[in-house]
């Protein structure tokens, strides 16, 4: 027999959703949120050749430039005001984290709650702007050395485009935060998501008409569509494969009355941190690679040797992302699942897992499966991001199309329709308690 929630998620329609009000604020102040971060990735740095521009970024197209492009939604492309996008937020989140692990100080303030929480938001708040500080003027000197890209160099271009950049990377991240609270939805998540999506009709179309002009056949135009359907269908599939520990319940009186101990499951999923290991891995080869493109035409030849190396599809950066994606599965599943923890709160609340003894034991256990379940993971998001890229780098595709991009468009939009259904079922529930209230008044 379905259970209450099973029968009301059953029962949702479009005229639940017509009466859920402060849903529909929420979406539509995500899509205002994202219509203005678009906006902004065509507004350009002052000072910089449009024409000059376009002739560079066709001479470094290729490869990593085009993932960039890809993840910032075209604003490298148009060097916008947003050119660096959010990664200097991520990569400020990674080393916040990663210091949060490793000094005692920092775990204690993560342990006071709300405020240790917004202490740690701070910090990770102050290293975007030390990271965006550095990378800004890393872009304004690379776009120098670029032959008519910028108008007049100096210092005055450096200085505006720094300070530009700052106030457009402190801006994303701010509406992102802007997203998560009054939208729907993880705001930094749909920014990157957004400037995906935002990117897809334009490459579909590219290869089109590469196809069209005869410089890409028909097959391997239908082989990479096909593969890109069947890669969707993996990732669904296993985003939603979950491990399900039971959990028993031992007999309690009340009174005169014994009740049945109940029998429950811990659900918990295969790929427990969600897109997160694919976004920080590429933030950490991404802005590296950007910056060392801008000064390849100086003629530097480590420079040159770096990025040939580092290139997408390349064995080195294909070992690298791998690694990345690995540490990161397993550092972000311990932020996530904590098994002493999990082990404690059954212990308090009488329940165990059958065979195994409340407290350590169980933690143990719970831990071994968590292990083998993260090792599971990591080789399938290393699988979806890294296979389609060697096999378009294989196949000499002039355009980006790579299983980190469908592997972030596909967790987003599940994480987000499952909050819109969260807020749908939490109004029926709301309808049903109203319901209740006026019966009892009634009698």
């Amino acid at each position: 027999m379905a259970s209450a929630a099973e029968q009301l998620a059953a029962n949702l329609s479009l005229s639940s959703f017509g009466k859920a009000e402060e849903l529909k604020k929420r979406i539509w102040f995500a899509l205002g949120a994202l219509i203005v971060y678009r906006l902004c990735t065509y507004v350009p740095l002052p000072g910089i050749d449009g024409e000059a521009l376009a002739r560079m970024f066709a001479s470094l197209s290729g490869g990593f430039l085009d993932m960039v492009n890809t993840f910032s939604g075209g604003a490298v492309q148009r060097m916008s005001i947003i050119t660096l996008g959010i990664m200097p937020y991520i990569s400020a989140s990674i080393i916040v984290q990663l210091l949060t692990t490793m000094s005692p100080s920092l775990a204690a303030l993560k342990k006071e709650g709300e405020q240790g929480r917004k202490k740690i938001n701070q910090y990770t708040r102050m290293g975007t702007v030390a990271l965006t500080l550095v990378q800004g003027y890393a872009v304004a000197t690379g776009l120098e050395g670029q032959a008519g890209v910028v108008v007049d160099p100096g210092w005055f271009f450096r200085i505006t485009t720094v300070i530009t950049l700052l106030g457009g990377t402190m801006f994303l991240m701010w509406l992102g935060e802007q997203i998560t609270q009054r939208g729907i939805g993880n705001g930094i998540s749909l920014i990157i998501f957004a400037g995906i999506i935002a990117e897809l009709p334009g490459t579909l179309a590219q290869a089109f008409e590469l196809n069209r002009a005869g410089s890409m056949s028909l097959g391997l135009l239908l082989a990479l569509l096909v593969g890109a359907a069947a890669l969707i269908w993996f990732i669904v599939l296993c985003e939603r494969a979950q491990r399900r520990v039971i959990i028993q319940y031992p007999k309690r009186q009340h009174g005169n009355r014994v009740i049945q101990g109940d029998k429950s499951h811990l659900p918990i999923k295969l790929n427990v941190s969600g897109v997160i290991p694919p976004i920080f891995a590429s933030s950490l080869l991404i802005m590296p690679l950007t910056v060392a493109g801008f000064y390849q035409s100086s003629g530097a030849e480590w420079l040159t040797t770096m990025t040939s190396l580092l290139g997408v599809g390349r064995p080195l950066h294909v070992a690298l992302y791998v690694l990345l994606i690995v540490f990161f599965c397993f550092f972000y599943t311990t932020v996530q699942f904590n098994p002493e923890d999990t082990a404690e709160n059954l212990k308090k609340h009488g329940g165990f897992v059958p065979g195994i003894r409340p407290g350590k034991r169980t933690a143990e256990y719970l831990e071994y499966v968590l292990t083998r379940l993260t090792v599971i993971g990591s080789a399938y998001l290393s699988l979806v991001c890294v296979i389609p890229e060697i096999l378009m780098s294989q196949a000499a595709v002039p355009f980006y199309l790579g299983g980190t991009s469908l592997l972030i468009v596909v967790n987003v939009t599940m994480d987000t329709v499952s909050q819109i259904h969260s807020h749908l079922m939490a109004q029926q529930y709301e309808g049903l308690l109203k319901k209740a209230r006026l019966k009892g008044g009634r009698r």
